[in-house]
């Protein structure tokens, strides 16, 4: 296990590497991209990505992360993307960690101890909502890349079918098949991890609602309120606050 803090804005290119990678977000956020979707990493969470698996990183300019990086004969994490909700323990002894290895450059007992610990914590760690599926059917790779780059589109899934030449019949049931959601719900996890990425940033509410198309901003906070259970002012100063 190696770690290491960034504490600056940057996006990496497409890439693999052979350890386990989890990427936690202390402040700002992070979007990760990789074989099967996109996961939003805010404040207070991780993305885990396994050993070998082609993903890219961005962070938020005001972005400050910890990378851990997890030897692949280590056993019991996840074998696919995902984000976990960290606990603030979890987040202090990683923290403290990457102090230990600055500090001493090594993996002495007491410095694998806390590894061990750590490790142990992240196998029960609790899988975030906040992945975006993006199979890799050519149709349905086309329409969420084109509303990641214009996230206002308001389309309907009829006229959606009508620009990809294709029944909204079809449509729909290409998205349940290979999404497991319906079309509405489909965008509206987008729209989720869009705003989260653009909240970590510093964005205000008002903004972000505006970006993703909603006419008004009780729409948007409705609709945040009823995918994450809070406003999403609220739960922004509530990750913040646990990280």
């Amino acid at each position: 296990m190696s770690i290491g803090v960034s504490d600056h804005e940057f996006e990496l290119p497409m890439h693999a590497h052979r350890r386990g990678q989890l990427v936690m977000a202390l402040r700002g956020g992070v979007m990760c991209r990789a074989e099967g979707g996109l996961w939003m990493v805010p404040p207070g969470s991780g993305v885990w990505v396994p050993g070998s698996m082609p993903h890219c990183n961005h962070v938020t300019p005001n972005g400050r992360i910890c990378l851990l990086f997890v030897d692949p004969d280590v056993q019991g994490l996840p074998d696919h993307c995902c984000t976990l909700s960290l606990t603030p323990m979890v987040i202090e002894m990683i923290q403290h960690l990457a102090t230990l290895s600055l500090e001493t450059g090594a993996e002495d007992a007491h410095t694998q101890m806390i590894a061990e610990v750590i490790l142990g914590e992240l196998r029960r760690m609790e899988v975030a909502a906040y992945h975006l599926p993006i199979p890799d059917e050519p149709t349905l790779s086309l329409i969420a890349n084109r509303l990641i780059q214009a996230p206002n589109d308001r389309a309907s899934i009829a006229e959606w079918a009508d620009r990809v030449a294709m029944s909204e019949r079809t449509l729909a049931r290409l998205v349940v098949r290979r999404t497991g959601m319906t079309f509405g719900r489909w965008r509206q996890q987008l729209q989720i991890v869009l705003a989260l990425q653009k909240l970590s940033a510093g964005a205000t509410v008002q903004s972000v609602a505006h970006d993703l198309g909603y006419e008004s901003v009780s729409a948007f906070v409705s609709m945040f309120k009823a995918a994450m259970g809070k406003p999403p002012a609220r739960y922004i100063a509530d990750q913040t606050g646990s990280a």
